[in-house]
């Protein structure tokens, strides 16, 4: 008789539904001694891979969990940039000296200070200032006493642990920005400003109108949570509805596909360039900042100055777009391309791309089959090179993106309160604390604008396009050094060869504009470089007439020496007012003259179509 196998082994041979080989033993059994190392190798490669992926499944589900309390921030990778400060610090016996010192000076000062408090009655010159964009404490009743003191301990501590963050021998830069951050959100969380009692315009509030206004303050707090947890717009947002009051310049969808509407907007003039202009907006938002109330609205003041305008407005992904990639999305900008090209046919393209959609308009532009198509291209506030990407690099590591795949796996794609939530924190002063105290603690709400209404009506992003961006542009910045492919084949900038009107502002706390002005070096060519007041909203939606704008602009032909920020900044001319009519001008001066407009084709549906619409 030949051998049988083991009993085990026989059992799952009849039984497992994995596809293991049989042997067919010989009389002598010479096939069962030869398959059966290869049987049990199977079962334990499959006994492994089972193990693995029962393993992976744990830590992503634990993984998600954590990230949804933490905004997306992993803990390993704050873990691990404390610890390379602590470590460093530990080894830098000159470093901690200083900042001994330091803490000890400043305590003199305090010290000083409240002692000229007590002598000259609270009204003694302050021993530090806050920064410039710090409004904390520039309301007068801080000048008083003890008032004084909460707020200039609090502002000497702040200044000790930057200093004790910043400039530790041999720490990594990225934990260094990332440790400093994080010490910055801690303070600002236990800011003296942020407690009834700490804080004299609340304290002076509560005392007027007996409590009324912590009463206001929790039913404002009751009101945002019950929205948050329902999935409702912000109170007052309600005001700004899609289409009605803002999104509301007349026009027609004219072509559509999975991932795009493409609106072309009526002409407001008898005559229009016959060059259209062709906006792409940043994908993980949507398309009417462009579009919003009629006085702060881009499209009316294009369409006005007689330019024929088409706008993109992306879908918005839910879990069956989870594989969606950085090319589909060049794909609908090529889309959106051939469809403005097929209806004005001969006639060159004016695009322009804002935030993320003029990266990725950058990418559509630097594809051999879009040269022939483009006039010009318009970047506004818009990163090319990552390497100076701004505190947006502190979420962006090998960890962070670990740890956001594994939130996004359940879901299949990123929720806009994550992303929304993170850009918060990068302002927490203004978008956060301040905020807090005027509806929560004074009981005030702060009146809904059309920008702040376009703010809250936020989207998603595909998991699969999360992963790439973060990885490909934020981490190893392969658009920049010519290894992002687009269509399979990789693309350079210096493959742009039409006028270029470059964007920046000066606030601007998503795309830094020393970031944005990066793009320069890279292509060969004509640059214009423009530098707007504001941030990054505020400063590129600046319609004429709104008062306190200003700008800074400058032409670098194609074959110029090349202007670092600083010297640029010294030699620029500057403006006053919004920096649209500079723009459209430049567009004008690149266009033919006016002719009549071109005709609608069979439209799909009314501006501004259905995607904007989807939830």
């Amino acid at each position: 008789m030949p051998d049988a196998p083991p009993d085990g082994l026989s059992t799952m041979l009849e039984t497992d539904e994995r596809p293991l080989p049989r042997a067919d033993p010989s009389p002598d059994g010479a096939a069962w001694s030869e398959a059966r190392p290869r049987l049990e190798a199977a079962a334990s490669a499959d006994d492994e891979r089972d193990l693995h992926a029962v393993g992976t499944a744990i830590d992503e589900a634990f993984h998600a969990g954590v990230a949804r309390l933490t905004v997306g921030l992993s803990p390993a990778a704050l873990a691990v940039a404390w610890m390379d400060w602590g470590i460093h610090l530990a080894f830098s016996p000159g470093k901690r000296a200083e900042v001994t010192a330091k803490a000890v000076r400043k305590g003199e000062r305090l010290a000083g200070f409240v002692l000229r408090s007590v002598l000259q009655k609270g009204d003694a010159k302050p021993c530090i200032v806050p920064l410039p964009q710090d409004r904390r404490f520039d309301d007068t009743a801080w000048r008083h006493w003890p008032f004084s003191l909460y707020a200039r301990s609090f502002l000497l501590a702040q200044q000790w642990w930057h200093n004790a963050t910043t400039d530790v021998p041999g720490v990594d830069r990225a934990h260094e920005n990332l440790v400093a951050f994080t010490a910055r959100q801690l303070l600002d969380g236990i800011a003296p400003s942020n407690t009834v009692a700490t804080d004299p315009v609340v304290l002076e509030e509560t005392l007027r109108s007996g409590g009324a206004n912590l009463v206001e303050g929790w039913l404002n707090t009751a009101e945002d949570v019950r929205r948050v947890l329902t999935g409702q717009a912000p109170v007052g947002a309600e005001a700004f509805a899609v289409g009605r009051d803002v999104a509301s310049t007349p026009g027609r969808v004219v072509a559509r596909t999975g991932l795009i509407e493409l609106i072309q907007y009526a002409p407001a003039t008898v005559a229009v360039r016959p060059e259209p202009v062709l906006i792409v907006p940043a994908w993980i938002m949507k398309f009417y900042i462009f579009d919003l109330s009629p006085e702060n609205s881009l499209v009316r003041h294009l369409v006005a100055a007689g330019f024929s305008v088409f706008m993109i407005s992306w879908h918005n992904p839910g879990p069956a777009d989870r594989d969606l990639s950085l090319d589909d999305d060049r794909l609908g900008v090529m889309a959106a391309l051939g469809a403005v090209a097929a209806i004005q046919p001969g006639r060159r393209i004016h695009a322009a791309g804002y935030c993320l959609g003029g990266t990725l308009l950058s990418i559509a532009a630097m594809a051999r089959d879009a040269d022939g198509r483009l006039g010009s291209l318009t970047l506004l506030a818009a990163q090319i090179d990552f390497t100076e990407a701004g505190e947006l690099t502190l979420f962006v590591s090998e960890s962070e993106i670990r740890f956001l795949k594994s939130l996004m796996r359940t879901t299949g794609t990123l929720d806009a309160r994550q992303m929304a939530a993170a850009f918060r924190l990068l302002r927490s002063n203004d978008l956060i604390w301040s905020r807090s105290v005027n509806s929560y603690l004074l009981g005030r709400r702060e009146p809904m604008t059309d920008l702040t209404a376009w703010n809250a009506d936020t989207t998603r992003m595909p998991a699969r396009m999360q992963s790439e961006y973060l990885r490909r542009l934020f981490l190893d910045n392969d658009l920049a050094e010519g290894r992002l492919p687009a269509g399979g084949r990789p693309v350079a900038l210096t493959d742009i060869r039409v006028p270029v009107f470059a964007v920046g502002t000066e606030r601007d706390h998503v795309a830094p504009w020393r970031s944005v002005f990066k793009f320069g070096p890279l292509t060969h060519s004509e640059v214009t470089f423009l530098l707007a007041s504001g941030g990054h909203n505020v400063g590129i939606v600046s319609p004429p007439g709104h008062p306190n704008r200003h700008y800074r602009v400058q032409t670098r032909a194609a074959h110029d020496p090349y202007l670092d920020p600083d010297l640029w900044m010294r030699t620029a001319r500057r403006g006053d007012g919004s920096w649209w009519p500079k723009w459209t001008a430049w567009l004008a001066a690149r266009s033919c003259p006016p002719e009549a407009p071109p005709d609608c084709p069979a439209d799909l549906d009314s501006a501004p179509g259905r995607y904007v619409l989807e939830s």
